[in-house]
């Protein structure tokens, strides 16, 4: 359902991705190994396609190019990263989500101003869900 609404919301209903929950262990193996970073973090995002961010899909999307990739989300980081930002583990699942979505669709927030848009797409869609601050 999250996954969903942030698709939905940048124009890509008919895409698939697939969605891992781990623990810090394969986390931080995944990130030593793709990214060349030896600890844990809280989301990776697995693209199989370089996308423009806010460019929507081709008006039919071949079946071959329907799955985005794979996001993967640390249980332990999700759970300590809602204690400390005072919210649900719910609001701070989806928002790891959500934000893994939108890293498959091209955004970046390394970039200060692609970070501020990011965000706002983030809250957006959790706003949408009811999740919102």
């Amino acid at each position: 359902m999250v996954c969903g609404e942030a698709l939905r919301s940048e124009g890509w209903q008919d895409a698939e991705l697939s969605v891992v929950v781990t623990g810090d262990r394969e986390i931080r193996s995944l990130n030593r190994e793709y990214r060349s970073i030896d600890k844990e973090t809280d989301v990776l995002s697995f693209p199989l396609m370089e996308l423009t961010p806010g460019t929507p899909p081709p008006a039919r999307l071949p079946v071959e190019d329907r799955h985005l990739g794979d996001i993967v989300i640390s249980l332990e980081r999700m759970l300590e990263q809602a204690a400390e930002y005072g919210h649900s583990w719910r609001r701070e699942l989806a928002y790891l989500a959500v934000h893994g979505v939108l890293h498959l669709l091209g955004y970046d927030h390394h970039e200060e101003g692609m970070e501020r848009h990011m965000r706002a797409r983030e809250e957006a869609v959790l706003a949408a869900l009811e999740l919102g601050r």
